[in-house]
């Protein structure tokens, strides 16, 4: 049983309170339902207290103190209302105006800011400070990732998310006093550093200084052109968050309602990455079998998340062969819908525009590869995040909440349970584990559910019996504990055999590109809908995915061979902290 902690009681604006012992003042008030204004501090990032928008009165101190680095005492009385704390708060606010580029309309964040929502909140309409704003403009040309320094207001949200979470430290400090940015060492473009472009920075930042590239104005013109046949792909993890964008509670299953918007939006016809990620664990799958047959380089490694493709270029280029081959889902949806499905919709590939919906920055740099494509076209034209669906929902007028539910497209929107655990940490791990088992063995398992590489722990480990031997699997999510997997990896001292690493936190379900409210407390909810879905489809298994069996018989062949292997795999190089990207191709 786990040890109760201590109660401290307090009073906030005189309303009394119990908290356990440790709590911060900006957690306490919650309690009572007061939200202490903020701008640098993070639910899920260590405390900063740069910005001070949080200072509250506490009697007895002569000085305002920071609410969330404070934490409570027995007998506090804390007041968050007076006029010292609000006349603090208003003139932190201005300096922070003073110093910011207040072109709201033209940002990509506008009614989506913490720093505009909190300069209503206070009534602010102007500075009555000089403005001072440097001139700082940031290279266009990232795939993923944009950044615009005069948005930035110093509160080291992004440091945090680069340095705490990934271990990467791409953005720092620089400068001092009034003259101190958020930049790269030397300045340097973001995609020229060890950047892996997962995009953790922009979904914590609260302005407009890190966003994803915007590419709404893209789809849009693809779907007004009538000279192309534009489908669309939606990643697993999108259907558990884009409730989020709409104030539907966290976790909330959106498929239908999702579906139905992209038939509005005028998509001709709604696929699922669903059905690639039952594709990649039959070639993933068997990859693994056959390494273990043949004395193959082991362990071996999953490759659908691409900021980890990224890390192991930048980082780890010695040791690529751990990789799978097989590509990603989104990108074997891709190759399957510019070959199998333009053959049996009978149109030219040249004419086809695949748009893909994912929870992932990185994905827009993945889609853009050279080796993402063939004949002059790339396999995924236009990546958009979940966040940018939701603003083409908005855009569009479309009253999601009244939504019908409606159902995916064929051939390629038929999937398994298996394939929707994707969006989720251990969640490939989990789907592989079920085919491979039941390949190896030629026996059904008795139980689908591998709860040892399920949950929110940073690098989970199991052993699984294959009949004539047993394997050793592990499961990492961040970078930070990637590479703590690699540094064995790298000394010989890996006891594993099969890897699965995710590069966000939780897994697809809390990448880069989710709604900006994202937290772990929100991940929890969204992993529990992932397996809900896994649990309620009629089909488990990958392999068991009839349309998978039919586009093996009719135009893949088998696994590992043949137009499988042209189509669904790839290689990857090592690469001097610089990612390349393919600028040319099939462009709506």
């Amino acid at each position: 049983m786990a040890e109760e902690k201590e109660l401290v009681h307090l009073t906030i604006n005189k309303i009394p309170v119990e908290v356990p012992k440790g709590t911060k003042i900006i957690d306490a008030a919650r309690k009572v339902h007061i939200d202490i204004p903020h701008l640098c501090y993070h639910p899920d990032q260590r405390v900063k207290a740069r910005c001070r928008i949080c200072s509250v009165e506490v009697v007895g101190n002569r000085r305002l103190m920071a609410a969330c680095a404070t934490e409570v005492w027995e007998g506090m009385e804390v007041h968050t209302d007076t006029q010292i704390v609000r006349d603090t708060q208003v003139g932190i606010l201005q300096l922070i105006l003073a110093n910011h580029n207040q072109d709201c309309l033209n940002c990509p964040r506008n009614h989506r800011c913490d720093l505009q929502e909190l300069c209503s909140r206070f009534n602010i309409g102007h500075t009555g400070l000089p403005i001072v704003v440097r001139d700082m403009k940031d290279a266009a040309d990232n795939p993923s990732i944009t950044r615009d320094p005069t948005k930035c207001i110093k509160c080291g949200r992004c440091i945090r998310a680069c340095k705490d979470v990934q271990g990467i430290e791409a953005l720092n400090f620089a400068g001092r006093s009034d003259s101190i940015t958020v930049t790269t060492a030397y300045n340097t473009a973001l995609e020229n550093t060890d950047c892996i472009l997962c995009g953790q920075c922009s979904l914590v930042c609260p302005t407009g200084a890190i966003t994803e590239k915007d590419d709404t104005r893209r789809v849009l013109d693809a779907l007004q052109d009538p000279a192309k046949h534009v489908i669309v792909q939606v990643a697993p993890a999108v259907r558990v968050s884009l409730g989020d964008e709409f104030h539907l509670p966290p976790g909330d299953i959106v498929t239908g309602q999702m579906v139905a918007a992209l038939k509005r939006l005028g998509f001709d016809r709604v696929f699922d990455t669903n059905f690639g990620a039952d594709l990649t664990i039959m070639e993933e799958g068997h990859e693994f079998l056959e390494r273990l047959e043949t004395g193959g380089t082991l362990p071996m490694m999953t490759s659908c998340s691409p900021g980890w493709v990224n890390f192991m270029e930048k980082h780890y280029g010695d040791f690529i062969d751990h990789l799978s081959t097989a590509k990603s889902p989104m990108q074997i949806f891709g190759a399957v819908a510019k070959t199998y499905y333009a053959e049996k919709a009978g149109i030219p590939a040249k004419d086809i525009v695949t748009v893909s919906i994912m929870p992932c920055t990185a994905k827009k740099f993945e889609a853009a590869r050279p080796e993402m494509g063939r004949d002059g076209l790339q396999d995924v034209d236009i990546v958009i995040t979940t966040r940018e669906l939701a603003k083409l929902i908005h855009y569009v007028g479309i009253t999601f909440h009244d939504l019908p539910e409606e159902d995916f497209d064929s051939p390629l929107g038929t999937c398994s349970g298996a394939g929707a655990i994707f969006g989720t940490t251990g969640g490939v791990m989990e789907a592989a584990l079920r085919t491979v088992c039941e390949k190896a063995t030629g026996k059904e398992l008795p139980s689908l559910d591998f709860l040892s590489v399920r949950g929110m722990e940073g690098i989970k480990e199991a052993t699984v019996d294959l009949g004539s031997r047993k394997v050793r699997v592990a499961v990492a999510h961040t970078l930070k504990n990637a590479k703590i997997i690699m540094e064995d990896v790298k000394a010989g001292k890996s006891p594993y055999d099969f890897i699965e690493i995710m590069a966000c936190p939780g897994g697809c379900q809390g990448g880069g590109g989710q709604p900006l409210n994202t937290t772990n407390a929100r991940r929890q909810e969204r992993m529990k809908a992932l397996y809900e879905i896994d649990r309620n489809l009629p089909v488990r298994k990958s392999h068991e995915n009839p349309e998978v069996i039919k586009i093996y018989k009719e135009f893949l062949g088998a696994p590992l061979v043949g137009k499988a292997h042209e189509l669904l795999h790839t290689h990857y190089h090592k690469t001097a902290k610089r990612c390349d990207f393919h600028t040319s191709g099939n462009e709506a």
